[in-house]
């Protein structure tokens, strides 16, 4: 199962850059006080349901995900980037991010940034996804 991911229709555009500068996108709502939060395992189980449409692997095993962090209050902020600057979904997968984490009981707020730098390179994939792309 694949949360936060629309069905993929085909050739998308390429995004404008300059709209993708400091983007970030969000979800949930603060948690009333003494609810349990979500572990950092639950996050990454979500994050690991979430593909770029065009790559068999997820985004988590990708590399694209540079920092997950939670929270006292269970608020969640994700650093991630995409495989390249024209990546046709950059300016959605931030949110299907979003989505998807926000599906976890026990998170807040959310906010997803997309970032550019460090840029992405194939040696930040875990090796299952080598394997997957059949990459050595």
């Amino acid at each position: 199962m694949n949360f936060g991911m629309p069905p993929y229709g085909g050739h998308m555009e390429p995004p404008n850059m300059e709209d993708l500068q400091d983007f970030i996108a969000r979800a949930g709502k603060p948690l009333e006080p003494g609810t349990v939060t979500a572990t950092r395992e639950l996050v990454i189980e979500a994050l690991r349901t979430v593909y770029d449409p065009e790559i068999p692997v997820n985004i988590y095993d990708l590399g694209l995900i540079y920092e997950a962090a939670i929270s006292e209050a269970g608020d969640v902020k994700v650093r991630m980037t995409v495989t390249a600057p024209a990546c046709p979904v950059a300016g959605e997968l931030p949110q299907w991010v979003a989505d998807a984490i926000d599906r976890i009981e026990g998170t807040g707020e959310i906010e997803v940034h997309l970032v550019w730098d460090p840029p992405w390179d194939q040696s930040m994939m875990s090796e299952d996804a080598k394997m997957a792309l059949g990459i050595f």
